[in-house]
Formats: structure tokens, sequence, C-alpha cells
């Protein structure tokens, strides 16, 4: 009988799980409010899963502010993984393109660390293994803009500092990303709104009224992304018209699609000689602004897009890297 690998990647905000037969789950989680209840909560996700009989992991949930350090975090999620297990054996991706067990992933924390990227990168290698391509997955929280040279990731950095400073990593997503953050130009420096309000409000994102992990904690509707997005502006729904409020929320989203234009164009054109631009592959939460980015940025490859969303599904594709281990152990056998 074949053996069942489960991918875990576990953020800070979410926990997402995937196998390499494209089953896909992923639930909130805000690690850096309850970090003492993420065994209990990977355990609850592992248990959607009863045929597992391996768990492949990354992580970027070390950087929540409940951790120290790093170091203190990858531990921390480590051993939250190994109550989760229940004695299923443990293996976790690093940034030498190689998969370690729990002991050695615990003594090369750095390799470890915000590693998800690398795995999404190498899985996604494959749809380009001739080409020069890039990589351009938009999460909830982050971007990851990742060069692929005939389908090896091709970064200057592998850990967040580095990646920040030459624009690999950016810290702009479709749903956490606070709104001062994108438009800090005479908007109040507070956590009033997020994208997620935007996008809710330009229909790009769908309602959810069961959602309360907003800015307010009121339901993630129009309505009330409305209202926080008029807080944003030192006002209130009396005192701004909606157009005015849908106008805001267009030159947010234009603001960001900006930003990562530029990010995009200097991340490939940057390398030393890099090699001949063929595709762009999308994919993530954030796919819909990930397609604009990459046509803004690279109009000269027409229809070249590789949706990961249209390879995988959404709901795979919105679990991307932990899909990407669970297919890349699968391949790779210890």
């Amino acid at each position: 009988m074949a053996t069942t690998i489960l991918g875990l990647d576990i953020g800070g905000a979410n926990l997402k799980a995937a196998t390499h037969d494209r089953r896909a789950v992923s639930v909130p989680f805000p690690l850096w409010k309850q970090p003492d209840k993420l065994p209990a909560a990977l355990a609850g996700l592992v248990a959607k899963f009863p045929d597992a009989d391996e768990l492949a992991v990354t992580m970027t949930g070390e950087l929540c502010d409940c951790f120290e350090t790093k170091r203190e975090g990858v531990h921390a999620i480590i051993k939250a993984v190994w109550f989760a297990s229940a004695a299923r054996p443990i293996r976790v991706w690093s940034t030498d393109g190689v998969f370690l067990n729990s002991e050695e992933a615990k003594a090369s924390h750095m390799k470890v660390a915000a590693a998800n990227w690398h795995a999404l990168a190498t899985f996604a290698g494959r749809f380009v293994p001739h080409y020069g391509a890039l990589l351009l997955d938009i999460g909830s929280t982050t971007s990851d803009l990742i060069p692929l040279d005939h389908g090896v990731p091709s970064t200057y950095g592998t850990t967040d500092w580095d990646r920040l400073q030459m624009r690999e990593l950016v810290y702009v997503g479709v749903r956490r990303t606070p709104v001062c953050a994108v438009m800090p130009d005479r908007t109040c420096a507070e956590l009033f709104a997020t994208t997620e309000d935007v996008y809710t409000i330009l229909g790009l994102l769908p309602e959810e009224p069961e959602n309360r992990e907003t800015a307010d904690g009121r339901p993630q509707t129009t309505e009330y992304a409305l209202a926080r997005l008029a807080r944003m502006l030192g006002a209130d729904r009396e005192q701004l018209t909606d157009d005015h409020l849908i106008h805001f929320a267009t030159r947010v989203h234009a603001e960001a699609r900006r930003r990562l234009t530029e990010a995009c164009r200097a991340v490939y054109y940057d390398q030393q000689s890099p090699p001949e631009l063929h595709r762009v592959i999308v994919s993530g939460a954030g796919e819909f602004l990930a397609r604009q980015v990459a046509q803004n940025a690279f109009p000269e490859l027409g229809d070249r897009l590789l949706s990961l969303n249209d390879q995988l599904g959404p709901e795979v594709s919105a679990c991307a890297p932990a899909y990407a281990v669970a297919v890349l152990a699968t391949e790779v056998r210890p």
C-alpha cells in the first residue's frame, strides 16, 4: 500500500494541510495570540486526514512575536508537530533543498525557518524545466517573488532578512496587510482596516459574514468593510459616501499593484545575467492580484502566465506550500 504523506504549512495566521492527491484544508489560527494551543490545533488538523502515514512540514510561524527568537519558534513548532503526529515520522523542509528529521531541523533552525517559499519554488520549477521564469505567490500577508532558472530557485538570500532586502519577500498580501502600510500618506497609522476590506469592497474577495478576524472584530462584509475604510481616513460612514470609499479602495489596490510590479521587475532583472524570461507562475490566495502584477511587470509575455489555481484547483493553490512538501516528500523517500 502506498504511503500517504500529509504536508503541513504552519504560519502565523493560518495552518494549512494538503496531500499529494490534492486534498487540502486551511484553518485560521492566530499563533501569536495562543502559542500554547498550537499542539491541539495541529492535532485537530491532522485528524482530518486519518490515512496520513507521515508528516512533511514547512513553516513561517517562528517569526511571531510570541517567541523571543526564531530558534525558540522553530523548536516550539516542531514540538507541537511532534505532539500532533501521534508517533508518525516527521520530515522538515530546509532551504538546502532537502528534508531534515526533527532533531536536525532544530539544530539547523535558520534553514527551516520561513522555508515554505523554497519548497513551493522547488515544486513549481517542474513547470518550467527549460526556461527562465518567475514565481509570484501572493498570500494573505506576504508576497514571494522567486526567480527560477531552468526550474531551480535562483535567489540571493534564504532568510527573511536577506529576502526583504532583495525584495524577494514583500509584506503586501490580500487579507492581513494594514491599509496604512500600503497608503501611509494622509491616512491614520492605526490598524483600522486591512487589504481584505479593500478587496471585499472591490468584489475581488467574497464576503464572509462568519469571519470576525477583522480590524474591529466585526464581520467581513461590504458594509462593515466600508466603515473600517472610512475610519482609515479619520472619518465614518456619515461623513464619506460609498463612492468616495470605493475610490479610495481602488487607490489602495493600485498602490499595492504598483509596489509589487516594481519589485517583480527589480527581482528578475537585477540578477547577474538573468535568463530570458519565458513565463510567470502565479499562485496563492491573492492570485487575482498576482495576474495583474505579472501583466503589468512583464507585458511582453502576453498570455504566458501559468496559474497554480488552474493547475491544482483554488483550494490546493491556497495551500500550495503544504501541497509542495507533500509532493516532494512523496517523491524523495528517506
